[in-house]
C-alpha cells in the first residue's frame, strides 16, 4: 500500500466515525472530513432532519468549518474525504472552493456528482471554476456500504 493510500483509509476512518454518530442520530450515514496537508481542517455528518436543512449535507457542514478555519471561501489544494459520491449540490460547492481532490467510498447513484448524469465534480467546460479535482474512488467501499445498508 503507497503512503497516499494509507493516508486516504486513515482519514476515510475519521468519516466512517462521523457517519456513524450521524446514524446514530436518526440521519443518512454520511461523514465528512476536509483535509489540507495531513491535518483535518473541518469535519461534518450529515444533518439536514437535525438542523432542518436540506443543505446541512455532510461534506457541505465541513467545507463550513474549514473555511472558518482558514478564514477563507478558497479550499485550494485541500482534499475532501466523504463515505458517499458528494451530490450535485455538493459537488457544485467541491468546486466553487476549489478543492483539488475528492475521496470517497461508495457512489451515490442518480444524484452523484460525478457518476450520474450530473457530472459537476468532472466537468472541465464550466469556465468560471478552477479545474475538476481529482476523484479517488472506492476507498473503503465494503465498510461505507455496509454502514449505509445497516438495518
Amino acid at each position: 500500500m503507497s503512503m497516499q493510500e494509507s493516508m486516504d483509509e486513515k482519514f476515510m476512518h475519521r468519516c466512517l466515525e462521523l457517519a456513524q454518530a450521524a446514524r446514530t442520530m436518526g440521519e443518512a450515514a454520511v461523514g465528512c472530513v476536509v483535509v489540507d496537508g495531513d491535518a483535518i481542517i473541518g469535519e461534518g455528518m450529515e444533518s439536514t432532519r437535525t438542523m432542518l436543512d436540506h443543505s446541512a449535507h455532510a461534506e457541505v457542514l465541513a467545507m463550513q468549518a474549514a473555511s472558518q478555519m482558514l478564514q477563507s471561501l478558497k479550499l485550494n489544494g485541500t482534499t475532501l474525504y466523504t463515505t458517499v459520491e458528494p451530490c450535485v449540490l455538493c459537488s457544485w460547492v467541491i468546486r466553487k472552493a476549489g478543492i483539488a481532490r475528492v475521496v470517497y467510498g461508495v457512489p451515490a447513484g442518480e444524484a452523484g456528482g460525478f457518476t450520474s448524469q450530473y457530472t459537476v465534480l468532472k466537468d472541465a467546460d464550466l469556465n468560471e471554476w478552477v479545474s475538476p479535482p481529482e476523484i479517488v474512488s472506492g476507498v473503503l467501499q465494503d465498510e461505507c456500504e455496509k454502514l449505509m445498508t445497516r438495518g
